[in-house]
């Protein structure tokens, strides 16, 4: 599988300031912690990946804080030479939140599972999205519960037999891309743990956008969930992947295209030489009207691997929560001179109070 990304100059915030005082390398940002990960899991590649392209972002590594939930993915702070934090589960987005508005000067990460962030964690995480907080959240999509042995995941395919669905899952599975679209989240892609190039162009791109951005992984878990993404892996299955590179027409596989489908209001599969050229939809992450982005998303439908779009499904720019809420602060605070003791009995003093004989 070969995609090639074209990636534009985004504008960056105060935190992604290059430092040119010294050269770093993918080994400075990885612990002196075991990597314990099972044989053949999808996340080592993608930790892999990350160590790679976080020398490239020109930052310090104490500018630098990995936040996570629980699941196997979660263990990504302990091999990572920055500061991070292993928080509660599906909690990580809020206490990024926080992080984000506090400290300016910090590039913040979310590393969380399909089970953590969109099972107990689904609200924190919309939120976030929606807000369009200054952060980049990494979405290990493998399928399942891997953590606690094989459960059933909310974006199992329906019919997935496992330890807690013996006779299948009843369960509609959640496509997190058409989620994070529906939320209105500024930056939306999605890649794979097993192509490296396309990966780390994701991932790096996501670093630079100004607001939140989702990227989901399609991540193997060899153990309990081996093969889950073979559709969109093997050698004889392109017309699987649709390459998403924004200004190109949407073409894959043999001769097969993109073509808005007027009937029904969204995007079908189609052949070029039946429709034209002229036909052939073109992808548009810019437009700030999200419904072909969501369209193109329902194309991985109720948890099956049809056809699977990858690259950057939405890319725009739109105020974030916490800058908003620092220029907030700092209008309020503005020519204050009273020190902070009286500042608060001020404050607990004023407005509509009495007194109890």
């Amino acid at each position: 599988m070969s995609i090639e990304l074209n990636l534009p100059q985004l504008r960056t915030g105060t935190e992604l300031v290059p430092t040119a005082d010294q050269t770093q390398t993918a080994k400075e940002y990885s612990s002196d912690q075991e990597v314990r990960w099972c044989p053949g899991c999808g996340d080592y590649a993608v930790l892999k990946a990350v160590q790679g392209f976080l020398p490239g972002l020109g930052l310090k590594r104490e500018n630098i804080v990995f936040v996570s939930g629980i699941g196997c993915s979660s263990r990504f702070p302990y091999y990572l030479e920055t500061y991070g934090m292993h928080s509660i589960h599906g909690r990580a987005p809020a206490i990024a939140t926080g992080i984000a508005t506090a400290r300016e000067d910090l590039s913040v990460w979310v590393v969380t599972g399909d089970g953590d962030a969109l099972s107990i964690g689904g609200n924190h995480l919309i939120h976030a999205l929606r807000r369009n907080v200054n952060m980049t959240i990494l979405l290990f999509n493998n399928r399942i519960y891997g953590l606690t042995k094989g459960q059933y995941s909310p974006t199992s395919e329906p019919g997935k037999v496992t330890k807690s669905t013996p006779m299948g899952s009843v369960d509609h599975p959640f496509n997190p891309i058409s989620l994070a679209l529906g939320a209105e989240a500024s930056f939306v892609a999605r890649t794979v743990d097993s192509n490296r190039a396309h990966l780390t162009g994701v991932l790096s791109a996501a670093a630079a956008h100004r607001g939140t951005s989702l990227v989901e992984i399609y991540q193997n878990c060899p153990i309990f969930n081996d093969g889950a993404f073979d559709a969109i892996k093997g050698r004889d299955t392109g017309a699987s992947i649709i390459p998403l590179v924004h200004g190109e027409p949407i073409r894959f596989g043999e001769g097969l295209c993109l073509v808005r489908d007027h009937v029904n209001g969204g995007v079908m599969v189609a052949t070029e030489t039946e429709v034209g050229a002229d036909a052939v939809l073109v992808h548009d992450a810019h437009n700030l009207d999200p419904t072909i982005a969501f369209a193109i998303s329902r194309l991985t439908d109720a948890g099956h691997l049809n056809q699977a779009p990858i690259g950057i499904f939405r890319q725009v720019e739109r105020p974030t929560y916490d800058d908003q809420t620092r220029a907030q602060v700092k209008s309020a605070t503005e020519g204050v001179t009273a020190e902070p003791a009286d500042r608060l009995a001020a404050l607990i003093g004023g407005g509509d109070t009495w007194t109890v004989a």
